[in-house]
């Protein structure tokens, strides 16, 4: 299972929120509530605070007690699309599946606010849903990826730029170990889309625990490189690691973009639901 339902559950009080002005929709400082503005009626949702209130259905709140919200269908839904990277390094420590269950956390989200999402891994055609019963289908989509090592996070990126369609949200889920790390970063922004750049590592990289003489493995590559795990080395790998980490948030921040450092070991719910919403990618 890629979610558990008390997280799902969590899940549905919780909306997506974009920086860029959309057409039709509110923007600004805070998130969007993305209602549409046809007047084709689509369902009901219990209110939340913040919501319009004149949207709110007064007939049934006299009738059956519950204060719900109409919802319309949207003349320009939001499409988020999500990249997950399964190069053959996301194998290591979990970090795939760590990937896989925040793209699905935040498609799920998406579905259930009626968005259309699409799905994108270096391993596979592009896939699309739409609406809350799609959550299956994606879900077990995203359960089903190995880390195969077939293609790029850059081969993915230009397919996507070259896609037309109004902008939206992108999601990139990735460890970022590959060598065109960043010129894939700089090609996801420029369709005028929202950002949101995933950066998945696990305990191995962010706190290796080598001793002595050892060799380590390429896993892209299989080549070997002779290791001597002294306390000074390790002191070193941590400078390089921080000086790199700060390079990819700095660069992410520059390109107008949201970045998210997770450890693969981290608890998936906390993650989910407080890193997310830490960095602003989602809201209450």
């Amino acid at each position: 299972m890629l979610l558990e339902p008390a997280l799902l559950s969590a899940l549905e009080r919780l909306q997506l929120a974009t920086r860029r002005p959309l057409a039709g929709r509110l923007s600004g400082a805070n998130p969007s509530k993305r209602y549409g503005s046809s007047l084709d009626f689509a369902d009901y949702r219990e209110y939340q605070p913040g919501d319009d209130f004149r949207r709110i259905d007064y007939t049934t709140l006299a009738r059956l007690d519950q204060l719900l919200v109409r919802l319309y269908d949207a003349e320009d839904d939001l499409l988020v699309r999500l990249v997950v990277d399964t190069s053959a390094s996301m194998g290591v420590d979990q970090k795939l599946t760590r990937a896989a269950q925040i793209a699905g956390a935040l498609g799920f989200v998406a579905l259930t606010r009626r968005d259309a999402v699409s799905l994108h891994a270096p391993s596979g055609a592009p896939q699309r849903f739409a609406g809350r019963p799609a959550w299956g289908r994606l879900s077990a989509a995203l359960d089903g990826f190995t880390a195969s090592g077939v293609g790029s996070v850059v081969d993915v990126a230009a397919a996507l730029l070259g896609q037309t369609g109004p902008p939206g949200l992108t999601v990139l889920c990735s460890d970022l170990l590959d060598e065109n790390w960043e010129a894939a970063l700089r090609r996801l922004p420029a369709r005028g889309s929202d950002v949101v750049v995933v950066h998945v590592l696990g305990a191995g990289e962010l706190r290796p625990t080598l001793e002595g003489d050892v060799d380590l493995v390429d896993i892209e590559t299989g080549k070997r490189v002779p290791f001597s795990a002294t306390s000074m080395a390790l002191d070193e790998y941590h400078e390089r690691l921080d000086e790199w980490l700060a390079s990819i948030e700095g660069l992410v921040r520059r390109l107008g973009a949201a970045y998210l450092l997770v450890d693969s070991a981290d608890d998936v719910s906390d993650v989910i639901l407080r890193g997310l919403q830490r960095s602003e990618v989602m809201s209450a």
